[in-house]
Parts: structure tokens; sequence; C-alpha cells
């Protein structure tokens, strides 16, 4: 016997859910591809679209010149990458609304030209429209141009009086991000398209209020900007110290090696044997003590596969250890963990010990929430007063670490390692304690100068949420204490 339908109870249940009722021409209304699944008629994204337009806003697309990517895809097989040159940013280069260089490609000039259309030029938003989707920033004036992108960052340049920074505080906003998680079309690689930019709803308010959010935007990029200037100076007063600064081993285009030798260093790579690593151990040796890191340690050994959970610890695998900084954000997944595992501590060393592009990079935690490492992270945990862990991981992400990383690193093609028997044998140059105090505080300031410039943000975006919610006045008035102050 069926139930006689129940219109009031089927309404009920709906207005629990994630679901929302749309007669069909409200489906049709700005849907090109005549999407009609939940994700994009969800009602979080419809109820922000809504709270949004009780105010004043405008289509990006109205506020914009021109929003433009990399054109078309067959252009990636007409270059390669070089060591050196034109920087050619990707998705992974945009990160929490910021720009990262430290592990951006370079093109030559050839293909920089090739690829006109897809040129950063200041001012302009940057915004990932692959992979980690809705990931926006600003092209500042101060970055050494030129500066291409791949076919995955969207171009937005903005029209005269519309602030870049304010648009990409919108974007990084709570009511940004709604917007941009409707979006992405794809089963496996989730995709926007350039047009899908241009009709995001964008909330207006006063100049003044938007002139006072680009204010701490700006300052949250420059702040950021600082960090790059800090970690090149701790770089460059380690090679100068190490006698390594312009230093170049001489070329040797043969060299050879007994088969004793091979047989006891269980190798017979030529990467092993070349000879410019024992030349700049020698080079080093002139100006200081060289002994094998595993006598400075008290714990060598990679991280296992995390019982991954709902709640726990963080983890780190190999994405969060950059050079000279472990990410330790929303990105994080959590795992259990037993009261004997190995977790990470304020202190320690990380070292990725697997894939091309990430073996060898380094970072001392300098977080104060402990953690754990994934199987591709090894930790390196000094003896105390051994040697100060943030020279250490300085020196390791220097050339005097990444070549006795290209020289223990086992395997080929994509499937190479690096494991904490082969690390235990790196040579380690110790400076004097001043050099490493004063590249400890170079390093600190960096990380510093990057938890105010991620505040600063996060800030900004807050204050665009307070503005929609309630009024401009109440973001203003949150906004006033993080607004740079003018001597």
């Amino acid at each position: 016997m069926s139930r006689p339908f129940d219109e009031a109870r089927y309404k009920g249940l709906l207005e629990g859910l994630e679901v929302a009722v749309l007669s069909l021409s409200e489906v049709r209304e700005e849907n090109r591809v005549f999407r009609y699944d939940t994700q994009y008629f969800g009602k979080t994204a419809l109820t922000a679209e809504a709270r949004i337009k009780r105010g004043k806003w405008e289509r990006l697309v109205k506020l914009a010149v021109g929003v433009e990517s990399f054109g078309a895809y067959a252009l990636t097989n007409e270059f390669a990458y070089v060591d050196e040159g034109i920087p050619f940013l990707r998705c992974v280069n945009i990160r929490n609304g910021f720009a990262d260089f430290r592990d951006v490609l370079f093109i030559n000039k050839k293909a920089n030209d090739l690829l006109a259309k897809s040129e950063v030029r200041p001012n302009m938003v940057l915004l990932t429209m692959s992979g980690s989707v809705g990931n926006a920033t600003v092209s500042l004036e101060s970055w050494n141009y030129p500066i291409n992108s791949n076919q995955d960052i969207a171009k937005i340049t903005p029209k005269r009086g519309v602030s870049p920074f304010y648009l990409a505080a919108f974007i990084g906003s709570r009511y940004g991000q709604i917007q941009m998680e409707r979006l992405p079309v794809g089963s496996v690689q989730q995709h926007i398209f350039l047009w899908m930019i241009e009709q995001i709803v964008v909330a207006r308010f006063s100049q003044v209020f938007e002139e006072a959010l680009s204010n701490v935007v700006r300052s949250a990029y420059e702040i950021q900007a600082a960090c790059r200037t800090y970690q090149e100076q701790a770089e460059q007063t380690l090679l100068r110290d190490l006698g390594l600064q312009n230093w170049q081993p001489p070329q040797s285009l043969t060299y050879t090696r007994s088969a004793s030798e091979a047989f006891t260093a269980g190798r017979l790579d030529a990467d092993y044997f070349e000879p410019k690593c024992g030349e700049m151990i020698a080079k080093m040796a002139i100006h200081g003590e060289c002994v094998n890191l595993d006598t400075l340690l008290d714990v060598n050994r990679r991280g296992k596969q995390p019982q991954y959970a709902e709640i726990g610890l963080p983890v780190i695998n190999s994405k969060h250890v950059l050079k000279n900084e472990v990410r330790l954000n929303e990105d994080n997944a959590f795992a259990t963990t037993s009261e004997d595992a190995l977790k990470i501590e304020n202190g320690d060393v990380l070292i990725n010990g697997t894939g091309v592009g990430t073996i060898g990079r380094t970072a001392a935690y300098l977080h104060d929430t402990p953690a754990l490492p994934d199987n591709h992270v090894t930790i390196l945990r000094p003896h105390a007063g051994a040697i100060d862990p943030v020279y250490l991981a300085v020196y390791l992400n220097a050339i005097a670490g990444q070549w006795q990383v290209e020289k223990y690193l086992r395997g080929s093609s994509g499937q190479i390692e690096l494991y904490p028997v082969d690390i235990a044998q790196f040579k380690i140059c110790l400076a004097p304690d001043a050099i490493q105090q004063k590249i400890r505080e170079l390093v600190i300031s960096a990380f510093s100068a990057r938890r105010q410039a991620h505040a600063l943000l996060e800030a900004a975006k807050r204050a665009v949420e307070i503005a929609i919610e309630g009024s401009e006045a109440a973001a203003l008035d949150y906004l006033a204490e993080f607004l740079p102050t003018t001597a």
C-alpha cells in the first residue's frame, strides 16, 4: 500500500539537507553548459550568492579589461624547460594567496615570445584554474620581469579604478571560495574555464573600504616578498663562510675509479663517483671542520605511512617540506598515533627522501605543534648543542648539501630515493657559532614575516565577509588594527 505524497513533509526533509529546489527557468539562467548537479546548485552556494546580491555587486567580467590564460595546450610541445631563464609559474607556485618562486620552472626568451598571451604583467590577479582551483594572488611591481605562466593560471587585468588587491581578497574570502568550489568540472583533474571565472559575482563597496582593504593586502604581499630576501641572505652568508660563493669545481671530462672502490661503496653509477663533490668538501675543509652528519644526530629516521583520521596530529609530507620552510596549515591531513610513534618536534630538521623535484628539499621545523612525518620524510634531530638545526637546513639546501643529495640518491626515472643510511654519510662543515646564529636569525625573521603576512591576508578576507554579512563600518573597525601605519 503506497503512502499519499506529503508535500510539507518532503519540503521539511529538503530543508535539512544540502539540497535546493529550483524551477527550470532558474536552472537555465546563466547556465552556459546546462549544469544541474548538486555541486553547482548546492544550497550553500546559492545562499552565498543571494547574500552578496543584497548589496552592490558586479560580475567579474565587468570589472576586468581581460581574463586570459595560456592559450592552446598544444603549445606545451613547442618548448622545453631550462635551468635558468624566465620564471614559468604553475598552479603549485600559487599557494594560500601568495606566489612562491622557490620551485619555479624556467623557459627561454624564444618560448616566452611564443607564449606572449600568457605573459604575466604587474597588478594582474593570478587565479589557479586546475587542481587546487581558486588560489588567487597579485603580480607585484617589485617582481623581476619578464615572467610567464602555464595554461592553468588565469590572468585577470582589472579595469582602471578596480584594485587587484581587493579582487584577490574577495576571491580568497569565504564568498569567493564558495563560488569557486561550485565551478570545477571533471572527474579526476578538476578544472574551470575562463567564461566561468568571468561570471563570478563580486561584492562592491565604497572606495574608502576597498582602498583600506587593498592596503592591508598589499602590506601582506610586501612582507611575504621580504621572506625571500631573508632566505637569500642566509644562503649567501653560509656560502661566503664556506668559501663556496662564486666557486666552481674544476671540470673533469673523464674520471676513473677502481673496482675495489665500487665494491666498497656498493655503487656502480657515475654520479656517485663524480669528483665535484669531493672537491667541494676539500674546499670547505679549508674554512672549518667537516664531520659526518651521523655524528651530530640523535635521530635519523624516515616516517611511516600514517593512519589517516578526522582528528589527530597533522601529517607532514613532501609537499609540505619546502626549501627552508615547513608548511603547516589547512592543507595538512591528520592521523592517529601511538605513544611510541616518531613525532616531529620544534627544532627537528626534515628532509624529503623521494621524488624528482622534491628529493633533498630540507627545512627546520619551527612550529610548536607536534606533527607526524609520512613515509617520504626523514627526521634529523641534532644532539643538543652539536649544530644549530636552522643552519643545518640551510646547509643542506645549498650546494653544500644538494651536491651530496645528487651523489647519494638511488634509483632512476621517477623512482629515486634518499635513504637515512646515505644521509648519515653527508659531510657537514661546522661554521663558527656566530655564523650559525646569524643564519638562524635571518631564517627566523623570514618565518616570523611569513606568519605576519598570512595573518594580514586572513584579516583582509575576514573583513570582506564582515562587510557582506554586516556592514562596511563593522568591517573597517575590525580592519583598523591591521592597517599599515604611516610615520
